[in-house]
């Protein structure tokens, strides 16, 4: 369809993101991104402003963790790609989807090291290692092609971030017809029968069935729960698919795999059924598994289906579909007893609690009282610290989308930038960021984003400890003597305060707990500052 006033590409670029339903754009507006956002003026899509790119980046992943839909970032070419660099690894070692489009210096200067501003060699190979696919829009006519093949990247394969560059001539080059989405049906590939028949044997005569369940499997949370109701299967989680079963379930043993009870139990396994999990080092925290019976993996990416965890039966499937029809073969098998392996859950949860140290014990009073505070519907976004990870096999959500913790690449300074790229998404459920003093001080400058953007419950539990408390340990363990991991903080109360904040810094637990009320109560932000001194404190 011609248009009577010809468009710049860069102002097509944002109604052909509109036809991809795309509501929400994070970034920082720069003169080599103007055309960009010339587009955006009287666009439908709504533009957050970030501090920094990395908080751009952050805040897309979460958006994509809470949605399962892309997190689109724009950027300057230069130094806003190498900000937001750190960002998209981590999305790429964790499986989420997002889309960075970043303009870079004119078709004719690239590479030819003129030193014009915000230039760099080859930005689009910077980014190669941590994307699934890096592309420059050489002419405005590639950009459809490359949103569509972003897009089909999303929807068809283990998601993981793209990168689009488009110089600075073509973003400003006009367009004489507007663009149409040309993404092709992403037609689920069908499942192996014979594959589904021979895993659907090995269960059947399964006496003590595990299944272990990562990120890939969040869209098959009914269908997990269903076989391993009729197996009598325990339900291992990753923390990617922390909260796939209700924390209540009798089958569900939680997103304790970090842990050696559980490796203990695993071992035992004679059949162990492995859905939409690497089952990496970040998962499980040992070398590797001890997984002695026979395995069955279900995975949509065929890197994972023979790697260090050679399986029995390989299902190269998303887990919906390979689990609907796993289902469809077994349902005339008669149902297994559920108590035994209830009963061994229950012994082995008591067990964990009771092998915990005295940090991982403070940590866990702490979040006992967000636990019972804490709305039904919220989210829960963590940083790499040490609550986190007592969290990440202690605390329980009930559906899955509501924790996010960065836990392949772990970069800090992720939880508020990420809660706050949530919030985008869903302002109705209420947020908890988890964070330290070390790696909150990575993306403070997020909480101006925060207050300008959000009118409903978001908490920052700050654990400040004054140190870099997990390296300092580590130092300590391997008889180094602590260097570099005590540093000089902030107020942090005065800090947030300054970013018009509400603030608390409870003395006990029992304030704790009225802190947090009234924190869930006030549509805004709030800081609460705690440490280890009020688990000594009586309630």
């Amino acid at each position: 369809m011609n248009t009577k006033i010809k468009m710049t590409c860069g102002q097509a670029l944002i109604k052909l993101l509109e036809q991809y339903q795309v509501e929400t754009v994070f970034g920082i507006p720069g003169v080599h991104t103007l055309d960009l956002y010339k587009g955006l003026n009287g666009s439908s899509i709504n533009h957050v402003l970030t501090r920094h790119e990395q908080g751009a980046g952050f805040m897309a992943d979460g958006y994509a963790r809470i949605t399962g839909k892309p997190g689109i970032c724009f950027t300057i070419t230069g130094p806003g790609v190498t900000n937001i660099a750190t960002a998209v690894g981590q999305a790429y070692s964790d499986s989420i989807p997002m889309l960075v489009i970043s303009s870079v210096n004119n078709s004719a200067s690239l590479g030819k090291g003129r030193g014009e501003l915000h230039e760099t060699k080859n930005q689009r190979a910077i980014m190669e290692p941590i994307c699934e696919f890096s592309a420059t829009a050489h002419s405005p006519d590639q950009i459809p092609e490359l949103i569509a093949k972003a897009f089909n990247v999303f929807k068809s394969q283990r998601p993981r971030p793209v990168f689009i560059e488009i110089p600075l001539d073509v973003l400003a080059a006009p367009v004489k017809e507007s663009w149409q989405t040309s993404a092709a049906n992403c037609d689920k590939q069908a499942v192996d029968s014979i594959l589904i028949s021979a895993s659907a044997a090995l269960l059947k005569n399964a006496k003590q069935p595990v299944i272990i369940a990562g990120g890939g499997a969040i869209s098959a949370a009914n269908q997990t729960q269903q076989l391993a109701e009729r197996l009598g299967a325990a339900v291992f989680t990753t923390v990617a698919a922390k909260g796939l079963l209700h924390s209540e379930h009798p089958l569900y043993a939680g997103s304790i795999l970090c842990v050696a009870p559980s490796w203990q139990y695993i071992s035992e396994a004679d059949v162990v059924i492995a859905i939409g999990t690497e089952l990496s080092e970040t998962d499980i925290w040992c070398d590797k598994l001890p997984i002695k019976g026979q395995l069955i993996r279900i995975d949509i990416d065929p890197n994972k289906l023979d790697d260090l965890y050679p399986a029995e039966v390989a299902i190269l499937s998303d887990a919906q579909s390979a689990l609907d029809a796993l289902l469809d073969v077994i349902a005339d098998e008669p149902v297994n007893e559920l108590a035994s392996s209830a009963d061994a859950l229950l012994a082995l949860k008591s067990k964990i609690i009771s092998d915990l140290d005295p940090l991982q014990i403070a940590h866990k009073s702490v979040l006992d009282v967000v636990q019972q505070v804490l709305p039904s519907n919220a989210f829960v976004a963590t940083d790499m610290t040490q609550l986190a990870y007592t969290g990440n096999f202690t605390f329980n959500v009930n559906q899955p989308r509501s924790w996010f913790h960065p836990a392949g690449y772990g970069t800090l300074g992720y939880a508020l930038p990420a809660a706050i790229g949530a919030k985008c998404a869903a302002a109705d459920r209420p947020g908890l960021v988890i964070a330290g003093d070390g790696g909150i001080l990575y993306t403070i400058q997020e909480l101006a984003t925060a207050v300008e953007e959000i009118r409903s419950p978001l908490v920052v539990l700050l654990w400040n400890n004054d140190s870099l408390g997990q390296i300092r340990d580590d130092m300590i363990n391997q008889g180094i003597e602590p260097i570099g991991v005590t540093p000089k903080n902030p107020d942090y109360v005065m800090l947030a305060q300054s970013f018009d904040c509400k603030t608390y810094k409870p003395a006990s637990i029992a304030m704790l707990v009225s802190d947090l009320e009234a924190a869930f109560a006030y549509n805004g932000v709030t800081l609460i500052q705690v440490n280890q001194a009020i688990t000594a404190a009586q309630r």
